[in-house]
């Protein structure tokens, strides 16, 4: 008997390449948390969290996001944070994951960055050992901050070489190009790190350009506006341009106004290598295969479109060919059994 199109989400073995560990923190846990640090909130019960959630626009999202870093300050917090969304992931068998984390948000506040990222390193070793599960960890840059900041980020990064493969680029794009960050880009690169920068989301396609010619990246995180600029399609598919687009974000932050618009068909028609992504699972409504799923019910995805997006999900990562190459067999074996 042939198998739901929910019940092939649920089987299918998938890669996550754009998740803000920050932006996986329940409410449970946050509100567990800030118990635990006896650290004042503006929220008297998980529910109220919860409705603190609801916003509707980028800002709105960010300051909520940012209060609710608010409440970690131990390593364990940052293990208990990192644990939570691993073991949530596990389950709905996504088998690689590579992983955002924003120092400048706790070190700003007198974090040590030692703290931080012992604690989400130490997660993502057990996931590896406990489950089976290959990660990356990527250190991301808060483009609202100046370059001064950035460097000093990356300096603190540089002692922790071994922990981090990639640099990322996010918060508030618009007034933040990717240029800002050039000098910064081209030092992580002669460090040898992995490139990736949010661009086009609500940037305009210049800021994509930018992303590629300025800072030089090896993926693109969101990406929608590129499809405004014909020649711009056209160079992200010559180069094999991975972008990690996210659609439940999207819808809730309003970058469509309904997930029937959502560009990813388009992005593949057009030949562009769209990979679906929680972003921020606990604002945004649900981690990977609630997006999945979303988006093939909005979309009308085919089992073997959604299995092509899984395998660019593995295609585009920064896992080794050898590893690519077997992750990509995993799904092809699944697809041949679950058509």
């Amino acid at each position: 008997m042939a198998v739901s199109i929910k019940e092939f989400i649920e089987g299918l073995p998938k890669a996550e390449l754009h998740l803000h560990i920050e932006g996986s923190f329940e409410p449970e846990l946050m509100f567990e948390i800030a118990q635990r640090n006896k650290k004042e909130i503006r929220f008297n019960s998980v529910e109220e969290v919860k409705e603190a959630y609801n916003f509707s626009n980028l800002q709105d999202f960010l300051d909520i996001y940012y209060e609710g870093m608010n409440v970690l300050t131990t390593e364990q917090d940052y293990y208990d944070l990192t644990w939570a969304y691993i073991s949530k992931v596990y389950l709905e068998n996504v088998i690689h994951t590579e992983i955002m984390f924003d120092p400048q948000g706790h070190t700003d506040r007198g974090i040590p960055f030692d703290t931080v990222i012992n604690g989400i390193d130490r997660a993502l070793k057990d996931a590896q050992t406990k489950l089976g599960m290959t990660t990356v960890l990527i250190m991301s840059f808060l483009r609202h901050l100046d370059e001064e900041s950035a460097f000093k980020t990356l300096e603190d990064g540089l002692k922790h070489r071994d922990k981090i493969m990639a640099i990322g680029l996010d918060s508030s794009e618009l007034g933040n190009p990717p240029s800002k960050f050039e000098r910064v880009y081209k030092t992580a690169k002669e460090a040898g790190f992995k490139l990736v920068a949010h661009a086009g989301e609500e940037g305009p396609a210049e800021y994509v350009w930018e992303a590629l010619n300025l800072l030089d990246i090896d993926r693109l995180d969101h990406g929608n506006r590129c499809l405004e600029d014909e020649k711009l399609v056209a160079e992200l598919a010559k180069l094999k341009m991975g972008l990690t687009v996210c659609p439940l974000s999207n819808l809730k932050l309003c970058v469509v106004d309904d997930l029937k618009k959502h560009p990813l068909r388009t992005m593949l028609e057009k030949g562009l290598k769209p990979s679906i992504n929680s972003d921020d699972p606990a604002y945004f409504g649900g981690h990977m295969n609630n997006n999945y799923l979303a988006t093939a019910e909005a979309l009308d995805l085919t089992k073997k479109e959604l299995a092509t997006i899984a395998k660019i999900s593995f295609e585009t990562s920064f896992l080794s060919d050898f590893q690519k190459e077997e992750n990509i067999k995993l799904i092809d074996d699944y697809l041949a059994t679950n058509s």
